[in-house]
Order: structure tokens, then C-alpha cells, then sequence
């Protein structure tokens, strides 16, 4: 034990540089936790437990507050390994359930941690504020618009703290590149660009398949409209398929947008225009497009959203980021920091530049902290990404991949919550399947 101690000891130390304290193994982190009364603990539950819901796991665990009770996946193979995994690490007695609906029963869970696919996220964020938990949920935080909205009823009415992962507002970088930003020194700011591009390969076209042993496929579904199984449309890559998921757009371009979003204090445009397609890889698998150019317009400013799938060299040099351009300078943040390009007149600035600040620390575990701390004081005014936010970003999103299903430049009326158009709006609304029913609230 005490040879284990100074691994983890000195592993720590080697890795205490910038970041690179999230690479440590599973186990050291669980070491470092250090003891708490029972009843400062906080019984955590999550659901979908592969990537992005494990990389949760690892930030919730630095926090000793937290207390691991159960996991949740509709993959055999996944709940064992996730299980085994935290087993060896020093988290026993995990319970595990293929369906969340019998893990909310659980008197004794807090808060739940939801980190499924994107069709999945209004119907477990609903059900878990009736069973009465907090909520930690993944971006986007719904896969519709009318979803979104759902969500923040149901989140208000429930008087539990729910946070959208969208991590990036409790990185330092960030919030002091938005207070820059708001301090005025850009000038009036005209336009805003968020971008991604993506160096990636094709998805290959595959067959339909057996469903995998051990996967209960009709859960995996839920309300999605019924389909054979096809390896593609499972796991990471469900998120190129319009029944899961919104493509790049959705992925990447929430926490892009939401960045643009708060630092200007905007909500929802008065009108989307889109174009774009299949334009790289146009015969692989993905439904979503490759390639799309989205303009938002807010009325005192336009937004633009570019992604490109194949092409990884993006604009001012950087492959994805958000750029606020004012009349002496543009400030460019990405997740490695963030830096200001003064305007000239002639041989003069209009300002005086500021070379790149760079990234200090870890967003996605300050992320979880913040939660912690306000299930634990009951501020919900402290979260660093509430409801709101994240359903404000969500519907953005959404709006852009609605006026490029539509192939029209739509209007948006926020009073009635709806688009001047017939066909846009038949995209509000998803439709349930597999006796699923949209939340009543």
C-alpha cells in the first residue's frame, strides 16, 4: 500500500502541470479522495455510461463529496467493463440497471447524471425531476426545439438544480475572454463568427446487423422511430442521424454558440438562412451534412456558423473557435485560450492588441464542482450553466438545422414560439415512438 501511495504521489507530481492532471489513471484519482462524514456525501447516479458519460465520472469523483452509487447503460458489455473498472479503482458496490427508470426509484440517489444520446435527454431529464433528483445533463440538452422547452417547464417547476454540460462557461479562459468582450474595448461589435472544422474520414456505408448480444435495442430507441439495427447509427456515431441527433451542428456547435450567446447577452434570432449538403463525403453513411453555412440574424448583429467534415484548417488560423469582430479589434477564444487582433487605421491601432491567453485549467471538473456546490447551498443563480442557457443554445442550434432542412430562410416569432414557415414548423415537435409519450409539462 505504501509503494502504491508514492506511485500515486509521484504520479501526481509528474502530471501536475497544466491539464495533465485529467490524465491520471482512474485509481489515483479515486486514491486522493479524501474522507467525508456520511452525511455530507452525495449518492450520484449515471446514465450511459461510454464516453462522454465515463469522462463525467472522472471529473465527479475528484470531488469527495461525491459518492458513486449506481450506473445505468443498455449495453451489457459497457456495464461490466465501466463496473470493473471503478471496482479495481476503489469504487465498490455499485448497483447497475439497464433501465434508469428503475435506478430513479432509488430513495437514496441526489442526483443523476444523464450522458445518453441526444434523443434520449428530455424524456430522463423529465423523469428524473419526478422522481425528485438533481440533474447533471449533456449537451445538447435536447434534440428539439420543443423539447428544449419542455425541459426548462419541467426544470421550473421542479425546483431541483439542473446543469447543462456545457462546460467551457466555468473555464477561466473563457470568462475572461466574455469580460473582455463585455468591458466595451472591441468597440461595437458587428458581427460574431463560431466555426468547426473537422479533419475527418468518411463512415462507411454498412449493412443492417444483428443486434449485439446483451444490448437491449428497443431501450436503446426509446422514442426514435423503429429500425433495424446498423452498427453506424449506434454509440459514437448515432450523432450523424437526424433521429438521434443533429450532426456537427449539435455536437460541436452548442458550445461554440453558446460562447457567442453569452457574450453578447442574446437569446433567439429573428431569422436563419442555411446552405450546405453532403459535399465531402457524399455517398458515406451520415444523414447530417458535411458541410454547412448557417447566418443568424439577432437584429443589432449577425452570427455566422461554418463546419466543414474533411477539412481541418479553419478560419484566423484556428480549427474551430468564436470570434466577436468590433470596430478596433476582434478577440478569437478557443479551448486553448484567447487573444485580440486590433484594427488599423493606416499605421495606427485602434487599440492595443493582447497575444494569446492561454487555457489554465480543467472547465469540466470546475463544471461538476459548481454543481456540487449548489445542490449543497441551494443557489441556483450560482450555476455556471442553467436551463435556460442551455436550452437557449440548443434552439439555436436547431434553428440553424431547421432552415437547412427546409432549404428557406425562416423567421422566428418568440412570443408564439414558432417560424412563419408551415414546413419548419412541422420540425419543432418531435414525434414519439415505441409508446413513448412527449413529457406532459
Amino acid at each position: 500500500m505504501k509503494t502504491r501511495r508514492i506511485f500515486i504521489k509521484n504520479t501526481a507530481t509528474a502530471l501536475g502541470g497544466l491539464g495533465l492532471m485529467e490524465f491520471l489513471p482512474l485509481e489515483a484519482i479515486v486514491s486522493m479522495r479524501k474522507a467525508v462524514a456520511p452525511s455530507d456525501k452525495i449518492n450520484v447516479g449515471l446514465i450511459g455510461v461510454k464516453n462522454q458519460g465515463f469522462n463525467n465520472i472522472r471529473a465527479f469523483l475528484k470531488i469527495n463529496d461525491v459518492n458513486l452509487t449506481a450506473i445505468c447503460d443498455v449495453d451489457d458489455a459497457q456495464l461490466a467493463k465501466r463496473k470493473d473498472d471503478l471496482s479495481k479503482a476503489g469504487v465498490p458496490n455499485l448497483t447497475v440497471y439497464k433501465d434508469y427508470r428503475k435506478m430513479l426509484e432509488d430513495k437514496d440517489l441526489d442526483a443523476v447524471l444523464v450522458a445518453t444520446p441526444d434523443h434520449w435527454h428530455c424524456l430522463q431529464l423529465t423523469d428524473s425531476l419526478s422522481a425528485g433528483k438533481h440533474v447533471y445533463v449533456e449537451k445538447p440538452v435536447a434534440n428539439s426545439i420543443g423539447e428544449a422547452k419542455a425541459m426548462i417547464r419541467a426544470t421550473e417547476a421542479s425546483g431541483k438544480v439542473v446543469q447543462v454540460n456545457q462546460w467551457q462557461r466555468s473555464q477561466k479562459h473563457f470568462k475572461d475572454a466574455i469580460a473582455f468582450v463585455k468591458s466595451g474595448q472591441l468597440g461595437p461589435i458587428i458581427n460574431t463568427k463560431t466555426w468547426m472544422y473537422r479533419g475527418t474520414q468518411p463512415l462507411p456505408v454498412v449493412p443492417n446487423s444483428p443486434v449485439p448480444e446483451g444490448v437491449d435495442y428497443k431501450m436503446w430507441l426509446g422514442p426514435a422511430q423503429m429500425r433495424d439495427f446498423n452498427a453506424n447509427r449506434f454509440h459514437y456515431e448515432f450523432r450523424w442521424f437526424w433521429d438521434y441527433a443533429g450532426g456537427l451542428m449539435c455536437d460541436w456547435g452548442v458550445h461554440l454558440l453558446d460562447i457567442m450567446l453569452w457574450g453578447m447577452g442574446a437569446n433567439e434570432p429573428q431569422s436563419v438562412s442555411a446552405v450546405g449538403g453532403k459535399r465531402l463525403f457524399p455517398t458515406d453513411a451520415r444523414e447530417t451534412p458535411d458541410y454547412i453555412h448557417v447566418t443568424y440574424d439577432f437584429g443589432t448583429f449577425t452570427n455566422t456558423w461554418e463546419h466543414y467534415m474533411g477539412v481541418g484548417a479553419g478560419q484566423y488560423g484556428k480549427g474551430h473557435g468564436i470570434a466577436f469582430i468590433g470596430t478596433k479589434g476582434t478577440l478569437v477564444v478557443t479551448r486553448n485560450g484567447w487573444e485580440v487582433i486590433p484594427e488599423k487605421d493606416g499605421e495606427k491601432f485602434r487599440m492595443e492588441g493582447v497575444a494569446l491567453q492561454n487555457r489554465v485549467d480543467n472547465g469540466l471538473e470546475l463544471h461538476a464542482q459548481n454543481f456540487v456546490d449548489v445542490m449543497k447551498n441551494g443557489k441556483r443563480e450560482d450555476l455556471a450553466c442553467p436551463i435556460h442557457a442551455g436550452a437557449t443554445v440548443a434552439v439555436n442550434a436547431h434553428m440553424g438545422n431547421v432552415a437547412y432542412r427546409t432549404g428557406e430562410k425562416i423567421y422566428w416569432d418568440a412570443a408564439k414560439g414558432k417560424f412563419d414557415s408551415k414546413k419548419a414548423n412541422a420540425l419543432i415537435l418531435p414525434t414519439y415512438h415505441n409508446g413513448f409519450d412527449f413529457p406532459k409539462v
